[in-house]
């Protein structure tokens, strides 16, 4: 299906003339120095995309390209590319078309999504190729939004403009239906939340750690080696949907509720079906001299049984941060506190999930120009994790990661 929208879309950008083309782009290069464990991009449980040492690299090769026509439709793909010692791909994320409405008499103004997409969730992830603008990492929650959440679906959006009514405020919702993303919780589940800015490609899967209960005679040996987080294992229909309050120049509140309403005991090829539902909400909010305060919060559990319909896995989980930025001439100051938790509710020996940990990033940015910039970041994690002692890890942690980033946008 996948294949046959980007036909579709090839054959319309062909066939005519009328269509308005744009390609923007980010270029991020790196020098990182980190005092940490394994990563979890590496089977490990490291909680950042690169493990213990020193190391330069392409942290990100984004590309946006799009057409769009007089009538509203437009097409989108983006992509994304990846390029260190440890974990080199290239690939699209996301792939769509998309229509906008004129706003009618009324003050209302609908817009259709169709393809494959992130839902709408982040609110830090908002630069090109889902870029995060105020630091060079994502939260644990955008970082696993980034792993894990993808949608082949159609999302519907309608926004009341206050403008129309003398309100100041606009209002919107969403709702998508969606599928191909049932086996989304296993790798919140086996390695826990991470921080760092590598999105998973389309079709591309993950390694996982090496728990006693995934090996060879154990409960869930017949789980393969990596999981592929955007398949469709059981024809369901899952839901995300929003609601949105956008105060004009002040600031702006949404919430969320997703559910890949899967079934859990399925299983093709060792990846299973994962009941996954989690809400979230989020605001951003303009203080004096310049401040800009954000957060946001989620919370969900997930679900796997074996085919026998037992109880294999089943976790809670929850993430929050806030975010303070002030931008100062060329200069930008950013600060990220977060917290994060997952609690194992099943009793599979060898297959301990739960988890504790607390974050702090602290992040500098200068603008060289209008498209150049150079970051420095620190990040701090402490977390708390005993399946660590099934390789021989500690199980207090904590790790520091340190770098310098050149990023150009276009």
């Amino acid at each position: 299906m996948a294949k046959l929208f980007f036909y579709i879309v090839l054959l319309i950008s062909l066939s005519t003339s009328a269509a308005e083309s744009e390609l923007h782009g980010i270029f991020d290069i790196r020098a990182l120095a980190n005092k940490s464990i394994p990563s979890y991009l590496e089977s490990g449980y490291g909680k950042f995309d690169n493990s213990d040492g020193q190391n330069l690299s392409l942290a990100q090769a984004g590309l946006s390209y799009s057409l769009s026509w007089q009538s509203g439709i437009s097409a989108h793909l983006i992509t994304n590319a990846y390029l260190n010692k440890t974990d080199n791909n290239i690939g699209f994320t996301e792939g769509y078309l998309k229509y906008r409405s004129l706003v009618n008499s009324s003050g209302y103004r609908w817009e259709s999504k169709l393809g494959i997409f992130y839902p709408k969730i982040s609110i830090e992830n908002n630069a090109i190729a889902w870029a995060s603008k105020y630091t060079l990492t994502s939260s644990s929650i955008n970082t696993w939004i980034g792993e894990e959440i993808r949608v082949l679906g159609n999302e519907w959006s309608i926004t009341r403009l206050g403008r129309f009514h003398k309100n100041p405020y606009d209002i919107s919702f969403s709702l998508t239906p969606f599928i191909n993303n049932d086996p989304a919780g296993s790798m919140i589940s086996w390695h826990g939340w991470t921080i760092g800015n590598r999105q998973t490609l389309w079709t591309e899967s993950r390694p996982l750690p090496s728990i006693l209960a995934l090996r060879e005679g154990n409960p869930l040996a017949h789980q393969a080696k990596s999981s592929d987080p955007f398949l469709e294992l059981d024809s369901r229909i899952g839901l995300h949907g929003t609601a949105k309050l956008k105060l004009h120049n002040k600031g702006e509140l949404t919430a969320g509720i997703y559910h890949n309403n899967a079934k859990p005991y399925i299983v093709e090829n060792g990846q299973y079906a994962w009941k996954t539902r989690f809400f979230h909400f989020s605001g951003k909010w303009q203080l004096p001299y310049g401040v800009q305060i954000s957060g946001q919060f989620l919370s969900g559990d997930t679900l796997m049984q074996n085919p026998q319909r037992v109880n294999m896995v089943y976790n809670d989980y929850r993430s929050g941060y806030v975010t303070l930025t002030k931008r100062w001439k060329k200069h930008r100051f950013t600060t990220r506190l977060e917290e994060f938790s997952v609690t194992d509710h099943d009793d599979v020996i060898g297959d301990n999930n739960n988890e504790y940990g607390k974050a702090a990033t602290l992040n500098y940015t200068y603008r060289i120009s209008k498209p150049f910039f150079l970051s420095v970041e620190y990040n701090w994690l402490k977390s708390y994790r005993p399946s660590r002692v099934y390789l021989d890890q500690p199980i207090n942690l904590i790790e520091h990661q340190s770098q310098l980033a050149a990023r150009y946008f276009f």
